[in-house]
């Protein structure tokens, strides 16, 4: 669910004080989420108490990951590129959130585009790299092209993309997004948000990154070049 979350930086607490009337309009309320509070504490930002419970449609449910995208598109041209301080930290260039303590992914089974499912189970053994996405994201269309480059250079090392499409209105969109863009890594189906809503999905695309182990390692909001130097420096570490 989403948070309601309020920068401790004066300019960007002003930009969400203006926006925030629409976000809560649109999202139905705010549910705190206290097994993220951590996670975005360290993020830079504090989750209000107030709130009340969103109603758990779909529509709202896109309602609120829409205003999330532009959010953090918005912040992300406003800041600018990660500060150069953070080159020899490749997780805090890539701004991942790290969790402070070893937990393990949920578990999960989904169908699979082509045929037949998949559950993180089976994947253990392997680095993961859980995407939850929609044909409808403009940020998720951004940046598969980097995914498919990352899944083909490492996949034969131990290292798997599991694409997860929130889209419910059919599969035959999602198989012409993937065929268009020529994806090659695995597609899971979630059009009844049971996943997205185990992993406290809030915004698309999100990504998680998960352990040999199954443990989880860290998470993105908002889309990221996972093709570039400190996405590669990421994934061989979690490979060696």
């Amino acid at each position: 669910m989403l948070e309601h979350v309020r920068s401790r930086v004066p300019w960007r607490a002003r930009l969400q004080d203006f926006i925030q009337p629409a976000w809560t309009w649109a999202a139905g309320g705010c549910h705190p989420n206290r097994e993220t509070e951590a996670a975005v504490e360290r993020a830079g930002f504090r989750i209000e108490p107030e709130g009340r419970r969103a109603e758990g449609t779909h529509r709202r449910f896109a309602a609120r990951i829409a205003l999330a995208v532009l959010i953090a598109v918005g912040l992300s041209v406003i800041t600018g590129p990660a500060s150069p301080a953070l080159a020899s930290d490749p997780f805090g260039a890539l701004d991942l959130i790290r969790p402070s303590h070893v937990t393990a992914a949920p578990a999960f089974t989904v169908p699979r585009l082509d045929s037949g499912s998949v559950t993180l189970t089976e994947l253990r053994g392997r680095v993961v790299f859980l995407n939850f996405w929609a044909t409808w994201c403009p940020p998720c269309k951004e940046e598969m092209p980097s995914m498919e480059r990352l899944y083909r250079r490492h996949n034969e090392r131990g290292f798997t993309i599991l694409a997860i499409s929130i889209d419910s209105d059919g599969t035959d969109r999602v198989a012409a997004f993937v065929k268009k863009l020529g994806l090659t890594f695995p597609i899971g189906l979630d059009p009844k948000l049971e996943v997205a809503n185990r992993y406290t999905v809030r915004a698309l695309p999100s990504s998680f990154l998960i352990d040999r182990q199954g443990n989880m390692v860290a998470f993105a909001l908002g889309p990221r070049d996972w093709d570039g130097t400190a996405a590669q420096a990421v994934i061989e570490m979690l490979l060696r």
